[in-house]
């Protein structure tokens, strides 16, 4: 299976809401809309909520894992991990990553096959990749 790996943003709506409808910003929304598209299932990286799916119910927060000490960002990636093992075959599947490096960082040690589509692409070049797909 192809599975999509999306990270979370900023912009948020003020209000509790299913996952997919939480994040709001435009890269955001280009980035769900192709991963729907191109592969197997998607799950949203959260900087709170570690892996959740695209239905799940989740409050507004504020937190990145941009500012956050490397010791935190292992404890996140080791949870995710977990869930990803229950969810997915880790040494089957293909991941694609649409995330930051933080984001990644400790998750594709562990995972046989990934990749990482928009690696070196900055943000507007990002919008228009998924703008063009």
């Amino acid at each position: 299976m192809k599975i999509g790996l999306i990270s979370c943003v900023k912009k948020k709506k003020n209000k509790s809401s299913i996952a997919e409808e939480m994040y709001i910003s435009d890269l955001f929304k280009k980035s769900l809309t192709y991963s729907k598209k191109m592969y197997d299932k998607t799950y949203i990286l959260s900087a709170k909520y570690g892996l959740i799916e695209l239905t799940d119910i989740i409050k507004p927060y504020e937190l990145t894992l941009n500012n956050q000490p490397d010791i935190f960002i292992k404890k996140w990636s080791y949870d995710v991990l977990l869930k990803l093992i229950l969810k997915c075959d880790i040494n089957k599947d293909i991941f694609y990553f649409h995330c930051g490096k933080k984001y990644r960082k400790y998750l594709i040690r562990k995972i046989k096959n990934y990749k990482i589509p928009l690696k070196r692409l900055r943000l507007g070049y990002q919008l228009k990749f998924y703008s063009e797909n």
